[in-house]
């Protein structure tokens, strides 16, 4: 029998309210998704102004993160003609994404969930997500 940890609502929320700070100090409203540490869903949010077409971006953002176990923009870099991982960002039904934004959430070395983040440039939204991790962390007094 498999013991599995796994993001409750609450931290789910504490993951989006990290991430609307960030998007407010750096002045880009963003899509902002979690999911479980199997790439479903647990909460969304749209600030006023994200991008209508960011939705599902940050859903599959938040996805790869959780189960590829790597950060998105990880894949990107990864994901190039003559490479062995080529490809990869038409799998999973079309889920799987190597734009910078998605991040696996751990707690002691154990995948609990992904954060998605879509709206400003790759940068942008990969600045956002680690400053949701990060306030995730201490908010919960876990370690990564």
């Amino acid at each position: 029998m498999l013991t599995i940890k796994r993001l409750s609502i609450d931290e789910a929320q504490i993951l989006i309210e990290g991430s609307i700070l960030k998007s407010n100090e750096i002045g880009v409203p963003m899509c902002i998704a979690v999911t479980d540490e199997s790439g479903h869903l647990i909460r969304f949010d749209r600030m006023d102004g994200g991008k209508v077409s960011s939705i599902s971006i940050a859903v599959d953002k938040a996805f790869t993160g959780a189960v590829a176990r790597r950060g998105t923009h990880v894949y990107n870099q990864l994901c190039v003609p003559g490479q062995p991982t080529f490809g990869i960002h038409v799998t999973n039904g079309g889920h799987f994404s190597v734009i910078g934004g998605g991040l696996p959430v751990t707690v002691d070395g154990e995948i609990v969930g992904g954060v998605g983040i879509s709206s400003g440039t790759a940068e942008q939204d990969q600045v956002v997500a680690e400053a949701a991790v990060a306030y995730f962390h201490q908010r919960t007094g876990t370690n990564a």
